[in-house]
């Protein structure tokens, strides 16, 4: 008995052991991509600050106001993409948990976790590329544009920044490039097919059938979200019919 008793604590021992080692490792591993991140951060707003990039975006043709964007889209778009934008402070730590979760299962980038600000501030200050250290700098920078701004701004220009497929930029070239329509005009399908665009824009401008596909989900998320219910939802996708 006392012997395996001895083992089990052995066991228990070990494997303390090793899970302690694991926190340190991803410790360190935060720390150093944090610092990289905040040099790419850093480097990002000394080129340019954020307030000079809100201001080109401002002066751009086509920009759309919130007030004038379609509240459908906005409520599609905040349920499909970050359905915790007005609580959260710029990230959303259950998303990004549930993502890291996912892309060590799949062994690959599968989800990100962005939050609309994060990818507001990577669209205005970084490249595309996957890397760790542009995800630590989307942080700060996420973090930055909450203090500064507020969320109806943040929205606003998210969708004058987003890409929306077909080399269309913003929210005023996909409502006229896509429906030959401006953005206050959308009828509320309209406004579900471009609010689900951006999750893949090479994908969905492309291919009619997945565009149908991912409407269905964005409709099933504001339908989850409590913001339509199923009998709207079935008006609405009648409408792409």
């Amino acid at each position: 008995m006392r012997k395996k008793r001895r083992k089990k604590h052995s066991v228990r021992k070990i494997v303390i052991r090793l899970f302690s080692a694991l926190l340190c490792l991803l410790f360190v591993a935060c720390v150093c991509f944090g610092m990289k991140g905040c040099r790419m951060y850093q480097r990002a707003i000394t080129e340019k600050s954020i307030h000079e990039r809100v201001e080109e975006i401002r002066d751009m043709d086509g920009f759309t106001s919130y007030p004038d964007l379609p509240q459908f889209y906005i409520n599609a778009t905040i349920s499909a993409e970050d359905h915790r934008f007005e609580n959260h402070f710029g990230i959303d730590l259950i998303a990004i948990g549930r993502a890291a979760l996912t892309d060590i299962k799949e062994k690959a980038f599968v989800q990100g976790g962005s939050t609309i600000t994060q990818q507001l501030a990577k669209n205005m200050l970084f490249t595309q590329e996957k890397k760790l250290e542009r995800k630590a700098a989307e942080v700060f920078a996420a973090l930055e544009l909450e203090v500064q701004y507020t969320k109806e701004e943040i929205f606003e220009l998210y969708a004058n920044t987003v890409y929306f497929g077909n080399g269309y930029y913003g929210i005023y070239q996909a409502a006229m490039g896509y429906f030959g329509k401006e953005p206050s005009e959308l009828t509320d399908y309209e406004c579900v097919m471009l609010a689900g665009i951006p999750n893949a824009p090479s994908v969905y401008s492309l291919d009619q059938e997945l565009a149908l596909q991912r409407v269905k989900q964005v409709l099933r998320s504001m339908i989850r979200n409590k913001i339509i219910t199923q009998e709207e939802a079935d008006r609405i996708a009648l409408e792409g019919k």
